[in-house]
Order: structure tokens, then sequence, then C-alpha cells
């Protein structure tokens, strides 16, 4: 007579479980965005530098830019857009730098062996660096009513979208960066030999149509010059037309930010965090 067995299920003490990924993101997203805020001198820098940069310059040209290139403005008016683009991008940085940081505390190897998968540090640091950027950007436009630029309720949606697109972007970015390296040192160099140049290259300072051939062909080719243009676009309907619709901007933003995204999901998994000695 055959005898049955029966198999009974894996006791919970030897089986870890494994939580969702929603929670957990959204816990390293409120993680980051409590701990950027609680870095006062992180948050004046962020805002106080590309505005001191902005008056600078913007009044240094002042209306020696005014060209048809650049729609007649006065550079103020025309750099506004470019500062706007500078702050979500410094604010990237400053949030990503705090990957390099956690794995020298050791807070991002506590993560890495929890029940939890690495998508969720992708999706809480990527949107809490992105959330951080969008309302660093929304503070820089106080002083758009000092420009005689007014907002419908749909043309700001529109600007948010746009700021939160390219914010998404950066830190996403900045997270494919960060996430092999050891040192913050290293994390500037190579801001300051790529990211920089990104931000320079995406007519912030100067307009497409004037530049050299080789200049255009970067700049056509960078992403962040169909924010920039969009942006630029939605303050200034009137005054300055994009060189592009506002569709094929907010289309390649969305592409690149998805590429971006991807790619962190991509090295995230195939990186292995070093503990910090």
């Amino acid at each position: 007579m055959a005898t049955r067995t029966a198999t009974l299920p894996a006791s919970p003490l030897h089986a870890p479980a494994r939580v969702g990924i929603i929670l957990p993101s959204i816990s390293l997203w409120w993680r980051e965005i409590v701990r950027f805020y609680r870095q006062r001198s992180r948050v004046v820098g962020v805002i106080a530098s590309p505005l001191l940069f902005w008056l600078v310059i913007g009044s240094g040209f002042g209306t020696s830019f005014r060209s048809s290139g650049a729609g007649g403005q006065h550079y103020l008016d025309y750099f506004f857009p470019g500062a706007l683009i500078m702050i979500v991008l410094f604010t990237a940085i400053f949030t990503m730098m705090t990957v390099i940081e956690d794995r020298k505390e050791g807070f991002l190897l506590s993560v890495l062996v929890a029940p939890v998968s690495r998508s969720v540090i992708v999706l809480g640091k990527v949107l809490g660096g992105a959330t951080l950027a969008t309302l660093q950007g929304l503070i820089f436009l106080v002083f758009a009513p000092f420009l005689g630029i007014h907002f419908t309720l749909l043309s700001f949606l529109a600007i948010v979208a746009v700021i939160f697109l390219v914010a998404f972007s950066l830190t996403a970015l900045g997270f494919i960066i960060a996430w092999p390296m050891d040192s913050t040192g290293g994390f500037h160099a190579v801001i300051n030999l790529f990211l920089i140049p990104l931000w320079l290259l995406s007519g912030s300072l100067f307009p497409l149509s004037g530049a050299s051939i080789w200049i255009r062909f970067l700049m056509r080719i960078n992403p962040l010059t169909y924010g920039t243009d969009a942006l630029r676009m939605l303050l200034y309907p009137a005054e300055l037309a994009g060189t592009l619709p506002l569709g094929t901007n907010l289309i390649v933003l969305t592409v690149f930010a998805f590429v971006m995204f991807s790619f962190c999901f991509i090295v995230a998994n195939r990186r292995t965090t070093k503990p910090a000695a």
C-alpha cells in the first residue's frame, strides 16, 4: 500500500519575507527630501549660486545681447530659463551625491542586504532627487513676475511638467554616474567634465541660431536643449518662439527620461557595492 507524504510549507522563520516595491521606495523618497532640507547650506547654495550667476551675467550683457537670434530680449530675460535649468542641475547633483555618502556610511549596504529589490533604491533615489529638483526650480519662478512673466493655469502646469522631466532625467543621469563611484571628488570631476558642458550647450547662455556649425550640431543632439527651448517657449510665448514645436520638445524629453531611468536599473543590478573600509 502506497503511503502519501504531506509536503509542509516552509517555515516563515527560514524563508525571508519580501516586501513590495512601493512602500520601501516611498520611504527612501521621503528620506531624500527630509535629508536635503535639513542641510540648509545646500538648499541656499542651490538657489543662491544660479541666482547670482543670473543677475551678474544677465546684467553684464544687458541690452548688448539684443539681436535677431535672441528675439531682441534683454539678457536677463533670455538667461532666465537657463538659470532655472542650472538650479535643477545643481539640485540633481547634490541629491545624487548621497548615493556615495550612503555607501560610506553603510546605509546603502543595509538596503542591499534587505529583502527588497534593488529597484527600490533606484525608484526612491531618483524620484526623491527629481522631486527636490522640481521644487527648487519652482521656487526660482517667484522671480518671473519681475520680468513681466505671467502664468495661466495651463501654462503653469506645462512648465511644471517640463521642469519635472528635466529634473527626472538629470537625476537619473546623476544616479548612473554616482552608483559605481567611491568618492565625491571623482563624482565632481565627472560633473565638471560632462554635466556642466551639457548645460552650457543647452541654449542657456547663447541661442542655437548664432552658434558655429559644430557647436550647433552638439546643441542639436543635447537633450537639455529641448528642455531649455520648451521652457523659453512657455515663459515667453509672445516675445520669443522656440526653435522646435513644444510637442517635439516634450517627446525628446520623455524619451531621454525613459532611457536614463532604464539605464539606472541596468547599472544598479549589474554593479556590486563594496562596503566602506
